[in-house]
Order: C-alpha cells, then structure tokens, then sequence
C-alpha cells in the first residue's frame, strides 16, 4: 500500500516531486509509525465491517482501528467480538489488500482470546490498542501481547492509549509519566506508537471542546500534551511516535467565530469551493489543529469520520521547500555543523539544532512524499478528494 495510492498514477505524478513509498504489514517498525497517518476508528459491531474496511482502502484509509472499548456498548462486547471474527474471516477468504488493523480491547484476555478465535485470519491483524494505559494497567496488556505474538508465530504491534486521569491530574501525572516511560521502553519493539486520549482528559473535567477550538485552546488539554512529548516524544532515540487527539465534529454547527481557513490558498488554486465544504462541515477547526499538531511534535491523528482523513493526509505531504531545507541540513559534508541560508532565501538553517528535524522530516516525505514546487496543500487535499 502506500499513500494517494487510490489515486490514479498520472495524478500522483503532477502532484509529486517525490512520490510516497510503498509499505505494508511486514515494513520496518520505524516506517509504519510515520505511516500510520488517518487512523480510522470503527466500532465491531458494524454488520458489514469486512464491506467498509474495503471501502476505505480504496479511499486512501491506510489504518483502522476496530473498537471493542468506548466506542460500543458495555452489553455489546460479546456481540462484537463474534462479529470480529467473522468479520475477519470473510477478509481473509475474498485476498484483498486491507489497511493496518488493530483491534481496541478493554482487557487484556481478550488479546489472546481474539488470536485463537481468529485463527488464520489473524494473519490481517497488525496489532492491538490498548487503552487507559499506566504502568499497573499496562503490563498485563503487554504480557498477553506476547502471548499472542508467539502463539501466532508473527510480529503483532501494540499502540498504547494515554488517557487515565492519573496522567491529566497534575499531583499524579509526573510519576505516571515516569511509569508509562518504563513500560513502554521495556517493550520498546513492539511500542509502535501512542495515542492521546483526548476525549477522556476533557471528560475529567466536565469539559468538551467547541468546532471553534482546538485541543490546544482547551489549556488543561495542552498542558498534558506537552508533557507527554516533554517524557515520551523526545528526538534523542529514547522517544515514540505519538498521534494526534481525535476531532470530534463531521457535521455542521451553528458557529461562535469566524472561520479559521483563510481565503488565498483556496483562491490561488481555484478551489473556493472546497473551501466553502470544509467550512460548513467544520472542517476548517481540524485543518488547524493537524498543523499545531505538527508543531508540537505529533505526527498522524485519530479519526472517526471518513472525512477527515483526506486532510489529515494533504496535510502530512513534505513540501518542496521544507524537503530542500531538510536534505541541505542532512548533506555529508555538512556533519561538523554551520549556518547557511536556506535555498528559498527565507530563513537560516542552522544545522546542528535542525538535524532531529530534518530527520523526521524525510523519514515523513518517504512514506507521505514530497510535493512539487507548485503544488500545495489545496491541490493535494482536491485530488485525495476527487477519487
């Protein structure tokens, strides 16, 4: 698979000054952590699960995650994980290419009980989410992970949720921290990313943010997010992937503020009326989140609605200008450091401080590509659009 693969080739080539690379279940750890991108949520009682995880491969969906958790009722998990497996029995017999798939437990039982029950067809399965992850709740789900792995005789991955209150309770989140620090390091091969939990930190406090905001204007929220990347995010070989908060709105809301998107990148690519789209379904809101996501060192994002991935996704394209940046700071005969001007004449790029940098940034371009110089964002999220 790979990204704007469900577009057509000649597409790709008027978009791409780098095309992305393909990838698959059996790519390098480090690859599918900066793939994942649009990871798609969908509860497991869907009856025809099997039906739209097709679908959404050919939609440009390169992760799912099929939620046994909070996304269906307490009453329904035995319900749900019948269906799982027949859901995934029928997969495996029609031999298409499926996306990434991870199944969202609530215990950890349930990871080597699905192995067994799935039998052959586990063979689709790329791994498991485990949420309210600490050190105490943590272990167990990684022991029976395990498990799971050896029995099955086949790499399985594990994407750890962050959402307990003792990590958003300010007495409690240091040594929590510390804790999930731990864990995940003693597991550090099977750790393919972690994921924010959003929706529960504002749970704790009564709070829910509006289409207007972002994570990162809801303060309690941004706090721990940057806590969290402060212990586990860091760009000196001990740190992990970690996702983006889920956004919550697909539909259109009476607004407070004014639209976040501005005009002139939709008027220089003619595409006004995307712009008018993302705006009434409250689109413009994640647009800006996907780039502070960015900014405070996340990379991907949770998502419940199938449009949101292709924003997600036009979003996590390298420019042409960032990829220039990033391959001048890289260059061999620059390893003993210096300033230079970067090649669009509009900043400095120092080259010790902007390694880390530079690094994140082509492993991204590898699996999301690089645009040509012409090409922005716009251009990219119409033709993820389109198809």
């Amino acid at each position: 698979m790979r990204h704007f693969g469900h577009i057509s080739p000649a597409a790709r080539k008027g978009l791409f000054h780098r095309e992305p690379a393909e990838f698959g279940a059996g790519s390098p750890a480090r690859t599918l952590s900066a793939a994942l991108g649009a990871t798609l949520y969908s509860p497991a009682t869907r009856p025809r699960l099997a039906d739209d995880i097709i679908k959404q491969a050919g939609r440009g969906v390169v992760s799912m995650v099929l939620c046994l958790e909070d996304s269906i009722d307490d009453s329904e998990v035995a319900e749900a994980e019948e269906n799982l497996v027949r859901q995934f029995t029928d997969l495996a017999a029609r031999g298409v290419e499926v996306p990434l798939l991870f199944i969202r437990v609530r215990e950890p039982g349930q990871i080597t009980d699905l192995v067994n029950r799935l039998g052959g067809s586990a063979r689709l399965l790329s791994g498991f989410v485990l949420p309210k992850f600490t050190e105490e709740r943590g272990v167990p789900f990684m022991e029976a992970l395990t498990k799971a792995e050896t029995a099955m005789s086949r790499r399985l991955f594990a994407m750890p949720v962050l959402e307990s209150p003792e990590l958003l309770h300010l007495e409690s989140r240091g040594e929590t921290l510390r804790g999930i620090a731990r864990t995940v390091d003693r597991y550090r091969g099977r750790v393919l990313a972690l994921r924010l939990g959003v929706t529960d930190f504002c749970s704790a406090y009564g709070l829910r943010r509006a289409p207007d905001m972002t994570a990162y204007d809801v303060q309690l929220v941004a706090a721990v997010i940057a806590d969290v990347v402060n212990v586990l995010g860091r760009a000196d070989g001990t740190g992990f992937t970690i996702t983006g908060p889920v956004w919550e709105y697909f539909r259109l809301q009476e607004r407070m503020f004014k639209p976040q998107l501005r005009r002139s990148p939709f008027l220089e690519g003619r595409a006004e009326e995307l712009r008018t789209e993302l705006i009434e379904h409250d689109l413009d809101g994640l647009l800006r989140e996907i780039e502070l996501d960015r900014a405070n060192g996340l990379l991907g994002k949770t998502c419940i609605h199938p449009s949101h991935v292709a924003p997600v996704h036009a979003l996590s394209v390298v420019s042409h200008e960032e990829f220039s940046d990033a391959q001048d700071i890289l260059r061999p005969e620059r390893g003993g450091g210096g300033v230079m001007r970067s090649a669009y004449t509009n900043k400095m790029n120092e080259v010790k401080p902007h390694r880390a940098w530079a690094e994140r940034t082509l492993l991204r371009a590898e699996v999301f590509g690089v645009a040509k110089e012409d090409v922005g964002f716009v251009d990219l999220l119409a033709a993820g659009l389109a198809e």
